[in-house]
């Protein structure tokens, strides 16, 4: 296609003279002043890839004339400049391209073209666990124990390294992978060779994780996709979607004392929620923007999926030149930042224009007050003087469906936990003996209190609030309750050094807060196991228990499987509540404990002055600690450098438990075949309202007795060897028997269960999601999933959409989706369908036990009629339903079985 609306012009950096797109040409027809930021950044991105077969000047003039009243159903497509993963969705991306290699090779392609066309980043940090805490050698215990759990996964990364090109690997033990992508390896603006010339362009992303939205604290547009639909970006697929809706977020006026980030942040994530803005670009401007540093605004943007919008997005401006100065970014590179985005029209001052928005909010921070969120969503913040008013509501409920054990029951447990006090046991608690303390463990008792999460650790304000705080405390003699397990994962290891040199490293240990990993650790689902007198007393006295942690995600059994009730606050309120040890306890009223004289402390005592917080983060949070600390940030320990690896470029798929050659490509054929119907399929799952992706392919502990467990145990693992469902999703015979094996998954085709139950027909046997999943297979009977509103919120995790396609599920019947798994269940060949508008299950009365038949689909249809039918084949009733393929590129992705089934026949036919 012949250049029609790209211009380009060249600017001067230092000695450089660089290419870069211009808006000169298409501002003469087009208004660009009430072009979004985040539009324009598309804009950009549209115009740099005119002569690709992939836009049209359609596409550019839809976007450029940005018709707010009437919003252009219309679909774009968005070249990211780099991918950026984290172990646990990065191993699988990369088994699939080794993969895809074997494929290639086998189908007569050459191998070599499965490779990344842009910069790939992997941080590995999902994978250490607090197995040890509360002591001076955790970390150094919990790194050991990583590497000894994870080594072959960790040795398939290390061959990924050196046998694709563009692709690098941050070794174990150096951060979290978005603190690490806001500190080190965000660029802002890319300023590369190509063809000889330079060309600068922004830096954009995608990430195979949700919360890769951080990083558009920093200016830069990224958003979390599944693990499918990265690896298609890695090898030159463009991000195919409607033009966004863009919700416009003014922020005015300043927090007030007492009131940090966290509280910002969830009352923010709670408003947006109310508001509704899934699938929807968040914009936030205004003049409350100049109180905000980039931490502050990375914490915002970090939560994105939990407001539901694909991203969450502030301009570059002088903060953002602040930060990337204070982060040891080179001196040029920041002058061409803003040399960049002020010729390109994307710096913010004081004189930008006002943008047009889809819908416009207005919010005052001044309006914040501290705060929590939970005791399962992100989105329901609770206000600290209202939480243990809350919490006994809950309680109340929770407690009402207990049935007490009988007397005999709790005493044949045994151990510290069945004492003299076994027959008082009631809803008061149970007696434990443990660490030299006897105390009684009661409902409510916090058993894990974690500073932990990209989402905070990335911010020095509250992260010295939380040293200060436990300095205040131990100067009032107050400490832990015993029964707290305790632990502090930050993001990177600046956080650790310049607490440390501020004399605040030593505070927190002396509260149990030590250094236990640099990792996602409790907020991933990796807090490790509770002590076992402490996890024998919550089961034998069946006790609604509590975990605190600074991060962002606090779904039913992700954080423990022994906790009902799951807290996001902010750091020093984690350490409050360690001190406090119970959510029943009002903390904005009653003593934390009582000091040296027996004088009770109040919150409000140790709570650390502004001034002072201010003062030691001027003081110690310099710019000589990044430019240190990321220094050697590729380097590895000596156990990481000792990992052999072959340097063939084909991988040889050793015996491992970790890592499977997966099926997903051993029967692909060079050509597609026409689209089948669906017969009579089985309801192999049914589930009501906001299913989590954690529910569908969980990411913590995998349970002795599950499919999954005794997967393992055929091969003569050791249940203390299992490891975690994250770790082992390199290995697709664990991932599908853990597929909707999540321990609080309650599905209606077994009801009064929890976990991997269902009901299998026409038998009526009650079995395991897998075995009936199995059976199914067997018979040749395909199987679909029925659901209610935001079918595969939270995670973005393509084990999700894996999972169930190697189940044998077809299609889902939902009432709404979040937008990464309708995307993920599309790119592995999964039909997404979903209920008209106040329709669903119970209005057309789906028992689960029927059978279900769906046409073949055509490219452009909207809509399909499922037939109902009993087991005797006579129809029950029929459903129309709306088809989520929502692009034409996402239905040639479903018309060849997959996204990647897609690109290896492109490949192969280049």
């Amino acid at each position: 296609m012949a250049k029609q609306l790209r211009d380009v012009k060249t600017i001067s950096q230092g000695d450089q003279s660089i290419k870069m797109i211009s808006f000169d040409k298409i501002a003469k027809q087009y208004n660009l002043d009430r072009l979004p930021y985040s539009i324009k950044i598309l804009l950009e991105n549209l115009l740099r890839h005119e002569e690709d077969p992939f836009v049209s000047s359609d596409d550019i003039e839809q976007l450029a004339k940005w018709d707010t009243d009437n919003p252009a159903d219309h679909e774009i497509a968005f070249v990211p400049a780099r991918v950026i993963l984290q172990d646990f969705t990065g191993v699988p991306a990369i088994v699939d391209l080794a993969a895809m290699r074997n494929a290639m090779k086998r189908l007569g392609g050459k191998a070599e073209k499965i490779n990344p066309f842009n910069p790939v980043e992997l941080v590995i940090d999902h994978s250490v666990m607090v197995d040890h805490f509360a002591t001076a050698d955790s970390f150094e215990k919990n790194t050991k124990i990583e590497i000894e759990r994870n080594a072959e996964r960790y040795q398939f990364l290390k061959w990924g390294q050196s046998a694709f090109s563009n692709f690098k690997v941050v070794p174990p033990g150096r951060g979290i992978v978005h603190q690490v992508n806001l500190e080190y390896l965000a660029r802002c603006v890319f300023n590369v060779e190509k063809d000889g010339e330079r060309w600068a362009y922004p830096d954009t992303l995608v990430g195979t994780d949700s919360h890769t939205t951080m990083i558009n604290g920093l200016g830069i547009l990224g958003w979390g996709v599944g693990g499918i639909e990265a690896e298609a970006a890695m090898l030159g697929q463009p991000v195919t979607m409607l033009i966004p809706k863009v919700v416009g977020f003014k922020l005015t006026g300043k927090l007030k004392t007492g009131v940090t980030a966290t509280d910002m942040v969830l009352t923010i994530t709670e408003r947006l929620r109310e508001h509704g803005v899934v699938g929807k670009f968040v914009e936030f401007y205004g003049p409350g923007l100049k109180h905000l540093s980039t931490a502050d605004r990375a914490t915002i943007s970090n939560m994105a999926p939990e407001y539901g919008a694909t991203c969450g997005i502030f301009p570059l401006d002088e903060e953002s030149n602040r930060y990337l100065k204070l982060t040891g970014r080179d001196d040029e590179h920041i002058k061409m930042v803003e040399s960049y985005a002020k010729n390109l029209g994307i710096w913010h001052d004081d004189d930008t224009p006002e943008a047009s928005f889809h819908e416009d909010i207005e919010f005052d921070l001044s309006s914040i007050v501290p705060s929590i969120a939970g005791p399962k969503r992100p989105q329901d913040r609770i206000a600290l003087s209202d939480a243990a008013r809350k919490f006994e509501d809950w309680l109340e409920e929770r407690i009402s469906l207990i049935e007490l054990p009988e007397q005999s029951d709790f005493a044949a447990e045994g151990g510290s936990a069945a004492d003299d006090n076994a027959n008082k046991l009631s809803h008061q608690g149970v007696s434990v003996d443990f660490n030299d303390h006897k105390f009684e463990l009661s409902p409510g008792a916090v058993v894990i209190a974690a500073i932990t999460s990209c989402t905070n650790t990335s911010n020095p304000s509250v992260m010295v609030a939380a040293g200060l705080m436990a300095k205040k405390a131990r100067e009032k003699g107050l400490m832990t309750k015993p029964w707290v397990k305790t632990s502090f994962a930050p993001g990177s290891q600046v956080v650790t050094e310049y607490l440390k040199n501020a004399g605040l490293m030593d505070e927190l240990d002396g509260l149990g807060f030590n250094l236990v990993g640099y990792g996602c650790t409790t907020c991933i689902g990796n807090s490790g196991p509770l002590p076992e007198p402490i996890e024998q007393a919550i089961r034998i006295g069946k006790l609604p228990v509590c975990s605190v942690l600074s991060g962002n995600r606090n779904f039913e059994g992700r954080i423990h499987s022994d906790i009902a009730a799951n807290y996001l606050a902010s750091p020093p309120l984690v350490v409050a509540y360690a001190l406090a040890g119970n959510m029943q306890m009002d903390i904005t009223k009653e003593p934390l404990g009582n000091d040296d004289k027996g004088n009770p402390v109040y919150l409000k005592d140790i709570w650390p002055d502004e001034k002072e917080i201010k003062k030691i983060a001027d003081e110690f949070v310099s710019q000589n600690l990044f430019s240190e600390k990321y220094a050697d940030v590729y380097t590895g320990n000596k156990v990481w450098d000792d990992l052999k690896v072959s340097d063939d470029t084909i991988y040889d798929w050793p015996d491992s438990s970790y890592i499977k050659h997966p099926p997903f490509f051993t029967e692909m054929d060079k050509e597609t075949s026409d689209i089948e119907p669906i017969k009579n399929a089985r309801c192999l799952v049914k589930v009501g309202d906001s299913i989590t992706t954690d529910h569908i392919s969980p990411a913590g502990a995998i349970a002795e007795h599950s499919p999954a467990g005794e997967y393992l145990k055929s091969l003569d693992i050791d249940v203390k060897d299992f490891n975690s469902y994250g770790s082992r999703r390199g290995n697709h015979e664990v991932m599908m028997r853990g597929t909707f094996a999540n321990v609080r998954l309650k599905n209606k085709l077994a009801p009064g269960t929890e976990g991997s139950h269902t009901t299998h027909y026409p038998s009526g046997d009650e079995i395991s999601i897998f075995d009936a999943a199995q059976k199914y297979q067997n018979d040749k009977v395909a199987s679909v999933v029925i659901a209610g509103k935001e079918y595969g919120t939270g995670s973005s995790r393509d084990w999700a959409a894996k999972g169930p396609s190697l189940l044998g599920i077809r299609a889902v019947m939902a009432e709404s989706y979040e937008r990464i798994h309708r995307s993920n269940l599309i790119g592995m060949g999964i039909l997404p369908l979903q209920f008209k508008n106040g329709e669903g299950a119970d209005k057309y009365d789906l028992k689960g036990d029927e059978c279900f038949s769906i046409p073949a689909i055509k490219s452009g249809d909207k809509t399909v009629t499922v037939s109902v039918t009993d087991d005797d084949g006579n129809e029950k009733q029929s459903i129309e339903m709306i088809i989520r393929i929502d692009t034409e590129n996402e239905f040639q992705y479903f018309s060849n079985g997959g996204i990647l089934h897609y690109v290896i026949r492109n490949l192969l036919n280049k």
